[in-house]
């Protein structure tokens, strides 16, 4: 009797292993062949913006990489909230890629009470796209023509200058956190219907500073409607060759923009991860593709997904002691 026991037991830990094996052939089968129908690239933010840009970009160029459609869909609204729980009631076989800015990653859990998905439960990293390091604005007709001269007029007059932003718990209201936390100025932060409206009121006087994306800032400063006074990046940019750095300056080790990555609904298969991985930073090894975010005052980065969970741990470190000292929400 026993060793029939023993013998079924057997039996059935060689089937279990046999359906293992087959599932992981099939797993590795399908890697190998990705993609085999279009895959969908969610972003969450509307249509015609900069983020829209960089996505549509790196679309074409993994449509002709892989052979296969890549196609934007456009989920905007409620701070990249609406997109990331799109993603997350996705199939996690790769076919839905998730081009996330990393405030939906690192801030949003902590700037709302209840969220409709967990990112570190419900995504899996795949590779680090880059950032638009962030450019302190004045407007042209401020007294402050670099950035110690803005930070001694803040000091002379505590708490009358004002910062702007696109709104409360946005990467521009954060930065202008940051600046206060490492310099010690006290200014009051004045939210806006998007960053477009804060510049307006910037050039209008009605507000004294703002950060904003190195992108849109080109043009305002070509314009003449602002100065640029620092960019928030380890270099300068070629785009904005006269704005030095916040090293430069004399505030060291300030860095703050926008950044973005590639996420997949959690248990996709590793392999799968790889390829996406591998076919992302091909595309960042393209020339063109380099010359292209240059152009946009966009830094890539590339690299692998550990890198890039690496790289959202410390950004977690940076900016969650911010929000959570100032207390701010988003609702």
């Amino acid at each position: 009797m026993k060793a029939s026991s023993t013998g079924r037991n057997w039996l059935l830990l060689g089937i279990a292993g046999s359906v293992v094996a087959m599932i992981t052939c099939v797993s590795i089968a399908q890697a190998e062949n990705f993609p085999v129908k279009p895959v969908r690239l969610i972003v969450p933010f509307a249509a015609g913006g900069g983020a829209d840009l960089l996505a549509r970009r790196l679309a074409q160029r993994l449509n002709s990489l892989w052979k296969q459609p890549v196609i934007v869909h456009n989920v905007a609204g409620a701070a990249g909230n609406l997109a990331a729980a799109t993603t997350a009631s996705s199939q996690p076989d790769g076919y839905t890629l998730f081009f996330a800015s990393l405030a939906i990653i690192v801030s949003n859990p902590a700037l709302y009470k209840k969220l409709p998905f967990d990112p570190d439960r419900d995504f899996a990293p795949v590779v680090l796209i880059g950032e638009g390091p962030h450019v302190l604005l004045v407007s042209s007709a401020s007294p402050a023509t670099k950035v110690s001269e803005l930070i001694a007029l803040a000091k002379e007059r505590p708490g009358s200058l004002n910062f702007g932003s696109g709104g409360v718990g946005t990467s521009l209201h954060l930065a202008g956190e940051l600046l206060k936390a490492v310099t010690g100025i006290d200014i009051v932060h004045v939210p806006y219907k998007g960053a477009a409206l804060a510049i307006a009121a910037m050039v209008g006087d009605e507000i004294q500073m703002l950060f904003d994306n190195g992108s849109s800032a080109v043009g305002h400063i070509r314009a003449g409607r602002v100065r640029g006074l620092a960019i928030a990046s380890q270099t300068r940019s070629g785009v904005l060759p006269d704005v030095p750095t916040f090293q430069e300056t004399g505030i060291a080790n300030f860095r703050s923009g926008v950044g973005h990555s590639i996420y997949v609904r959690s248990g996709t298969p590793a392999a799968v991860i790889r390829l996406v991985n591998r076919a992302i930073n091909t595309v960042f090894e393209e020339p063109a593709y380099k010359k292209q975010m240059a152009a946009l005052a966009y830094n890539l980065a590339g690299g692998t997904a550990e890198q890039l969970r690496a790289h959202v741990d410390a950004e977690r470190k940076k900016w969650l002691p911010i929000i959570r000292k100032q207390g701010i929400k988003a609702n």
